[in-house]
């Protein structure tokens, strides 16, 4: 059984609301060159904008050693917050081809999904990227770090229940194992 995860019923202590004066900063998905993930979001913090790039632990293997690397968990995509009127100052920074964009206007990642994202990466569930699934029935994790995730029901392998967090927008997911009986129908 999977779960794809679309939203959150949780506060927790990510703002849901950043503003600066009276104009609301949403989250907006940022396509990076290849290869260019780290280094925009460290020159989004230079420039003082909140940054969010969910990474995930990898081997790699050189000629003559292996190391733990942290890698994209999407590769290609960070996200930034920040007022439409400062896109000027994201698509200016290096690494940085566009903000994903819906019919030519920023298109907003939902606050429960990067905060979904978040608060997998802050415990120690293991979780691994994959795309994301849209089918199945609404259900909630009722049991564990990730109580309150919202999600619909996959069956694909009943041995390795997983939940899906999702943003849909960039239609990319990262997978969670569940146990089955934490999980009920929303």
């Amino acid at each position: 059984m999977e779960i794809v995860a679309t939203s959150t019923n949780l506060h927790h202590q990510y703002p849901t609301n950043a503003s600066v004066g009276d104009v609301f900063c949403l989250w907006y998905a940022l396509w990076t060159r290849s290869r260019h993930e780290a280094v925009v979001r460290e020159q989004l913090r230079r420039k003082e904008i909140e940054v969010f790039l969910p990474t995930v632990e990898r081997w790699s293997r050189w000629k003559n050693r292996r190391k733990k690397i942290e890698w994209p968990l999407f590769p290609g995509y960070c996200f930034a917050r920040f007022r439409t009127d400062q896109s000027l100052a994201i698509l200016t920074t290096v690494g940085v081809v566009a903000i994903v964009s819906f019919r030519g206007k920023p298109a907003p990642v939902a606050e429960e999904e990067v905060d979904a994202l978040r608060r997998v990466m802050d415990t120690q569930v293991a979780y691994d990227p994959c795309p994301l699934t849209k089918e199945g029935c609404l259900v909630e994790v009722i049991n564990g770090p990730l109580t309150g995730v919202i999600g619909r029901l996959v069956q694909k392998d009943t041995q390795q229940p997983a939940v899906i967090l999702g943003v849909e927008l960039i239609n990319q997911g990262v997978r969670v194992r569940v146990h089955p009986a934490d999980v009920r129908p929303v």
